[in-house]
């Protein structure tokens, strides 16, 4: 009885984390919530945040504070954005686009509200890349 209990404890507590850790990102500025096709072709739910010079993403059900991918944004490029196909739908948010990117020769899929991809646009748009006073040349 005690170990079921002992159990019982540590799973709320780890759920408390997720909960606590969750609401913590939601506070800063530049994250939004987002999905990010793997390798693999699966679909991970992630909590992505961009700073000054990465676009990052953390596994939505986890405690680490470590991001699981990490992109500069002087690698990213945005190739545009379609609507979810039908076998995408049910493992993407609801109102979501798919955002179609390429990072350093490899082809990214990431899910995401069209507003929050209006913001990553000019994010990646907004300011010098290589360098002070060197802009993006596409």
């Amino acid at each position: 009885m005690l170990i079921v209990l002992a159990a019982l404890l540590l799973v709320v507590m780890f759920l408390g984390a997720m909960g606590v850790r969750r609401i913590q990102l939601r506070r800063t500025l530049g994250t939004f919530d987002a999905s990010i096709s793997t390798s693999s072709g699966k679909w991970m739910m992630a909590i992505a945040r961009y700073g000054p010079g990465e676009l990052e993403f953390l596994k939505l059900f986890s405690v680490s504070p470590i991001p699981v991918h990490r992109f500069l944004r002087t690698s990213i490029r945005l190739k545009g954005w379609r609507r979810p196909a039908e076998e995408e739908k049910h493992l993407v948010q609801p109102g979501s686009v798919i955002v179609m990117m390429s990072y350093e020769g490899r082809e990214l899929l990431i899910a995401m509200d069209y507003q929050t991809y209006n913001g990553l646009s000019a994010w990646l748009e907004a300011g010098p890349v290589a360098g002070v006073g060197t802009w993006r040349q596409d």
